[in-house]
């Protein structure tokens, strides 16, 4: 439906009905279906993006109803990835309307039962925490290591959960605080701050090597993004109405971020609240303050400062969301370039998505299993003996797939591998990487 259409909206009121304006700027080229993960392994119209906006119009304008069942099956395929948006040369706000859609769905179609308990666990920090606190017992008696060998899709959560491991063996050097560098808060995140603790310190420590002065945030929580990719807006305007207070504590400081994922919601909290009146305005002041880890080590003299050298066979994957909806490209490749003796190998379709999309590996592991195929098949054409990736998603999903295919190769943020750097030139500490 176009905005000049004089047809009656079917969906008035609703969140697609919001962002319909966004459908117009499509004109059906098609560059978008090359770039489409689902169309690729399904190799169907309706699973690629310029499909999906055909049956996004086709709810609003009537001619197929919000519970049909398989308008419902497509949209909820999608993963969310993005690169239609960095494909599309017509601008269109493929990420906005496809939330949209699911929240107008989530009315009439309610949620899979799975993704229902998941989203619920997340809302909650006391299970939220008890979740994480027995899936790092799994870890560190090696029960994930065994339960990953179970066969199908049962053992590859357990196989997500190994790959949590840490890959360095670096040692808790405390670098000199910089009491007049530039103040950062760090997002502590809940997958983050649960199982990739080690890469949070190492975050920490990395930005005060390099000037910064990191204070302690006042309690974040999720961010939200699991439910507003879901559908669940108003779960996650409730977890971001947390985030927004507890930040709005320094207001002076920057909001760094080391999950991508994360990073654009908080970018886009201003959006999340933009029919909000009360919210708008504070959770745009919100937004305007996030960046990536690797933009706020940009910031010094053009790039990280270098530590030792590590000789390593370093391959990076793009995060979706920091590629494709931050548009974040060259710092990552800075971080790892600030490592002398890095060798970083060129990986084919590195700005694919690897499947992980927030819980979508586990609501849709055989599709998922599908798009994550090409890219361990381009990891061993590599010749990496590491990736380097800034998503925990991403770490996770491509870790268990490379140890259920009996790879050696691990995976990594790239904040690790520098941390590692700065590490060996602090204290001589081992920093080859750890045996998975």
């Amino acid at each position: 439906m176009s905005s000049g259409d004089s047809n009656v909206c079917a969906l008035p009121g609703t969140p697609l009905a919001a962002a319909a304006h966004g459908l117009d700027n499509c004109v059906h080229c098609g560059f978008c279906l090359q770039a489409c993960p689902t169309y690729l392994a399904m190799d169907d119209e309706n699973d690629s993006p310029r499909g999906r906006l055909v049956l996004m119009r086709a709810l609003l304008e009537g001619d197929v109803s919000p519970d049909d069942p398989d308008v419902g099956q497509h949209i909820v395929r999608c993963l969310g990835c993005r690169a239609c948006e960095t494909a599309c040369p017509s601008g269109v706000p493929y990420g906005h309307l496809l939330e949209a859609t699911r929240a107008t769905l989530a009315t009439t179609r309610p949620l899979p039962v799975m993704a229902r308990l998941i989203l619920a666990v997340f809302q909650q920090p006391a299970a939220l925490r008890m979740s994480l606190f027995l899936a790092r017992i799994l870890r560190d008696t090696r029960l994930s290591r065994l339960l990953a060998r179970l066969p199908g899709s049962a053992g590859f959560p357990f196989a997500m959960i190994e790959a949590t491991r840490p890959v360095f063996d670096t040692a808790d050097y405390q670098p000199q605080m910089n009491e007049g560098g530039m103040p950062v808060i760090l997002l502590k995140g809940c997958v983050m701050s649960g199982l990739f603790a080690h890469t949070n310190r190492a975050t920490q420590r990395v930005l005060a090597v390099n000037g910064c002065r990191v204070h302690e945030s006042a309690g974040d929580a999720c961010c939200g993004a699991l439910h507003v990719h879901a559908g669940d807006v108003q779960s996650a305007r409730s977890l971001a109405r947390h985030n927004i207070i507890a930040f709005e504590t320094a207001p002076d400081a920057l909001i760094v971020v080391n999950a991508s994922g994360c990073g654009a919601m908080l970018k886009e909290y201003g959006d999340l609240f933009a029919t909000d009146p009360e919210w708008h305005e504070r959770a745009q002041r919100i937004a305007v303050r996030v960046r990536d880890v690797s933009e706020v080590l940009m910031k010094h003299d053009g790039g990280p400062m270098s530590g030792r050298p590590l000789p390593l066979r370093v391959a990076y994957d793009a995060p979706c969301h920091l590629v494709h909806a931050q548009r974040v490209i060259a710092p990552p490749l800075a971080v790892l370039d600030a490592v002398p003796g890095l060798q970083r190998m060129p990986l084919a379709d590195a700005d694919m998505c690897c499947g992980s999309a927030g819980i979508y590996n586990l609501v849709e592991p055989g599709l998922s299993h599908r798009v994550l195929k090409p890219k361990l098949d381009n990891i061993a054409a590599s010749g990496a003996q590491l990736v380097a990736t800034g998503n925990p998603g991403c770490i996770m999903q491509i870790g268990a797939g490379l140890l259920r295919s009996g790879s050696s190769v691990r995976v990594v943020h790239p904040v690790d591998v520098l941390d590692a750097s700065y590490g060996a030139s602090a204290s001589n500490a081992p920093t080859n990487p750890t045996a998975p």
